[in-house]
């Protein structure tokens, strides 16, 4: 019960914050400081040159990133080709830790495609948190992944590097909120610094170009 209270107040408070930006989308031109920030220290990123870098921070159960999710699907159907989109998931809490582990065993059994979209709707529309490692198990044989094959992905080595690789690039992101989209390593932006969902991808765009054309 209390895990469904916090999700309900979560989802309560995401949605009313945008509500309050959503008469006064950002406009052009984007500034940093306002629309997004910028980190002193650029960071690596996981993309091959040639390519711009789009980074969502996220969390499975978060109420935010489940109602960016249609827009970030919609979205990747029209992105710039010069555009790499990647997903970091936060460790925050005991549960997101779990996803998180979860999230990069089903990348290395080559399932993420298959569990990426049915995993949000197993948290917020089945109420069903997958905080425990049966329960995980149990969700991806419903997929077709082998309960002993998800369970030693998720138990491996390489899954908890990601995970400790993970938090510790959120913390040289300087993000202390889900969901945050981090450009190229260098820019950092939320859906409160645009308003509304369309002034977002706008800002994201924008920030992606600048960074494609200093590449030429």
């Amino acid at each position: 019960m209390r895990m469904k209270a916090l999700q309900t107040l979560a989802f309560l408070a995401a949605s009313l914050t945008w509500q309050a930006h959503a008469q006064s989308g950002a406009t052009p031109p984007y500034e940093a400081g306002k629309h997004y920030t910028v980190l002193e220290t650029p960071q690596p990123t996981s993309t091959t040159a040639g390519k711009v870098e789009v980074a969502e921070v996220f969390m499975f159960g978060c109420p935010g990133c489940y109602m960016m999710e249609p827009r970030i699907q919609a979205w990747l159907a029209t992105k710039p080709d010069y555009v790499n989109f990647v997903r970091v998931p936060a460790p925050w809490n005991p549960p997101a830790i779990m996803h998180a582990r979860a999230y990069y065993a089903a990348e290395a059994l080559g399932k993420l495609p298959a569990i990426e979209a049915p995993f949000f709707d197993e948290i917020h529309k089945n109420r069903n948190y997958l905080e425990t490692e049966e329960k995980l198990a149990t969700f991806f044989a419903a997929h077709g992944v082998d309960a002993a094959a998800f369970k030693t992905a998720f138990n491996s080595a390489e899954v908890a590097a990601k995970v400790k690789r993970a938090e510790e690039l959120i913390g040289r992101y300087r993000v202390e909120s889900t969901p945050t989209v981090v450009v190229n390593g260098k820019y950092v932006t939320q859906g409160r610094m645009a308003g509304t969902y369309e002034a977002w991808f706008a800002i994201i765009e924008d920030l992606a170009a600048r960074e494609n054309a200093a590449a030429r």
